[in-house]
């Protein structure tokens, strides 16, 4: 069992920046993708950014020039930078890690960290 800690959410006015960081803990396999996905009230959950195990990130139109998404495997933190935010950032962002190996392969979904633009 994985489990993620998730924080650096908050409250950042428009053209402000945060950066969100997501731990994870218990048992992890040696190939490791990571994932920020978000979800605002009353809509389905999008996908955000990703970073693969080999370093490849990708990232939601919306968000491309604004958000970085970068992590460190010593300490097992996967973060996401983001800057230039606006109104439409608002929501709840979720920590997303796939661990797997040759056999076997688990998906794991933090808590959700709130994050809210506004003036």
């Amino acid at each position: 069992q994985v489990q993620l800690a998730e924080s650096g959410g908050g409250l950042v006015r428009p053209g402000g920046s945060l950066r969100l960081s997501c731990t994870a803990s218990g048992n992890i396999f040696s190939i490791n993708d990571m994932g920020w996905y978000r979800q605002e009230l009353g809509k389905e959950r999008e996908l955000v950014a990703t970073i693969t195990d080999a370093g490849s990130t990708k990232y939601a139109d919306s968000v491309k020039g604004r958000f970085t998404i970068s992590r460190d495997i010593a300490k097992r933190t996967v973060y996401l930078e983001m800057g230039s935010l606006k109104f439409e950032d608002t929501a709840v962002y979720y920590c997303n890690w796939r661990t797997r190996r040759w056999d076997r392969q688990a998906t794991f979904w933090g808590q959700g960290t709130q994050v809210t633009v506004s003036s």
